[in-house]
């Protein structure tokens, strides 16, 4: 029952983390690719890869209940990729299928190529 707690308190840090990054994001950013989601999948696909691959994280830092909140709660919650395929399909529907496209692949690859970079630095 401890790690269905941790989870849930992990999911409320990311997706509290998510939300601040959107909104500072939406601050600055007014084009039409979707900056905010790409950021937070981008440091989520870094951020899991060192959780994983870091000595000290992959140790006993991550065990039970801390690995279950980490690890699936707020990595979990904090990026979406429900969110990246409904913001690819709204940029179909607006005209703009490269765009969403471009979205897609570009959230794809550069997610493999982060999550591969912070494993490889252990």
């Amino acid at each position: 029952m401890i790690d269905v707690i941790a989870v849930g308190a992990g999911g409320f840090m990311g997706a509290a983390g998510r939300y601040l990054v959107g909104r500072a994001v939406v601050g600055f950013w007014r084009g039409d690719f979707p900056l905010g989601t790409f950021l937070v999948n981008m440091l989520g696909s870094f951020a899991l890869g060192i959780l994983v691959a870091h000595p000290y994280f992959a140790g006993q830092l991550l065990n039970g209940g801390v690995r279950a909140a980490l690890g699936i709660g707020f990595m979990g919650s904090f990026t979406t990729f429900s969110t990246l395929m409904y913001e690819s399909f709204i940029l179909v529907g607006r005209g703009k299928p490269w765009v969403g496209i471009f979205y897609v692949w570009l959230s794809i690859l550069t997610g493999l190529l982060l999550a591969w970079a912070a494993l490889c630095l252990f």
